[in-house]
């Protein structure tokens, strides 16, 4: 099975419906966590425009630790409530933000890293982790990254 697609569309509504599209085929049936998330990584890092990692952290006993993704090295634990990640988990709200440097107490694991959103992930009513994207530009995330990134992030919550 080939996933070298990418959506035919310049619109970026239409690209989150066909990059969701791709994640549903590569995940349906799958029921390893881990090699969703691999797959899921590797699609949005691929077909995201002007991203410089995209990956997942997962919630493991009281703080997230890194778990699949694409880009430079990240920071492998974090706290709930510290930087963008630990406050996406805590609050279970996504958050966009669209200069990292201005966000209290963020987390630089990739200096180059200069917008982010990430998207507390809800299983059954517990949080198991987040997903988490990064840009090299600043405000790169709005309005239709966040609703595209919650309808992937909603889809995988029952797959992880």
């Amino acid at each position: 099975m080939s996933f070298d697609f990418k959506p035919a569309g310049s619109d970026k509504a239409g690209l989150y419906r066909d990059l969701l599209s791709a994640i549903d085929a590569v995940t349906a049936g799958e029921p390893d966590p881990v090699a969703n998330m691999a797959n899921a990584a590797a699609l949005l890092f691929d077909w995201l425009p002007k991203v410089n990692w995209a990956g997942f952290y997962r919630l493991l006993e009281d703080e997230l630790v890194l778990g699949p993704f694409q880009g430079k090295a990240a920071c492998i634990r974090i706290e709930l409530g510290k930087g963008v990640c630990g406050t996406a988990a805590a609050t279970r709200e996504t958050q966009l933000v669209a200069d990292v440097h201005a966000f209290p107490g963020h987390i630089a694991c990739d200096a180059a890293s200069a917008s982010e959103i990430v998207v507390p992930l809800v299983a059954d009513g517990r949080l198991i982790g987040v997903l988490d994207i990064d840009s090299p530009i600043v405000a790169r995330f709005d309005e239709e990254d966040r609703t595209g990134c919650e309808a992937i992030a909603r889809l995988l919550e029952s797959r992880l």
